[in-house]
């Protein structure tokens, strides 16, 4: 039983990190986007 815990516990952590990556990278494409827009409207 502690196993299956065990191994829950770490593949949800699997899960929520992988998640969190992507989340971060679609951020910061989102940003570069909006300067890049900024930039163009500046000049």
């Amino acid at each position: 039983m502690l196993k299956k815990i065990s191994f829950l516990i770490c593949t949800l952590a699997v899960v929520f990190t992988l998640t969190a990556c992507n989340t971060t990278k679609g951020v910061g494409e989102d940003i570069e986007a909006g300067g890049k827009a900024i930039q163009r409207v500046a000049q």
